[in-house]
């Protein structure tokens, strides 16, 4: 198998860590696509430097977050602002009030800054607080707390 092909197959079975990255750090669909590219176009060039010492998704997740955040900051350098559009989730069993939740929760988890919403939506995916230290390089026992503090919040914002 070529290079080129064991790239594929990894974007293709690991296609939904970008998507949730671009979803959480964009705020249209044109945005999204071009994060998703820079996503994909970045881990093609870091694709030889990955020698196995983490999990595939712990490298795929590093280099989305630090992508989606260089592209974030680039976008507000440049004075790009652009209104929240309303999220559509595509589901084979539709279920309008999981929808709106799902749509509500995003919308909360989008008004926290950067860094929160890479370490919720890690928290949300299931990674160990030990993964989402290596992902984001803070400390295990920083993360522990953050994510408290997020839920917290998150709690607060969504009573109001």
């Amino acid at each position: 198998m070529s290079k080129e092909e064991k790239f594929t197959q990894l974007i293709k079975e690991n296609e939904g860590i970008i998507y949730k990255i671009t979803r959480i750090y964009s705020n249209n669909e044109a945005d999204l696509q071009d994060l998703y590219q820079e996503i994909v176009f970045q881990l093609w060039k870091s694709f030889d430097d990955f020698r196995g010492e983490s999990k595939v998704s712990t490298w795929m997740y590093r280099i989305a977050l630090n992508t989606a955040l260089f592209h974030l900051n680039q976008s507000k350098k440049n004075g790009q602002r652009v209104g929240l559009e309303k999220i559509n989730l595509t589901q084979e069993n539709y279920d309008p009030i999981l929808e709106e939740r799902l749509a509500i929760m995003y919308q909360h988890i989008k008004a926290l800054n950067d860094l929160e919403k890479g370490i919720i939506l890690l928290f949300l995916e299931g990674k160990k607080h030990e993964e989402i230290a290596e992902i984001t390089g803070i400390t295990a026992t920083n993360v522990g707390t953050r994510i408290g503090r997020i839920k917290q919040k998150l709690k607060e914002t969504i009573k109001s």
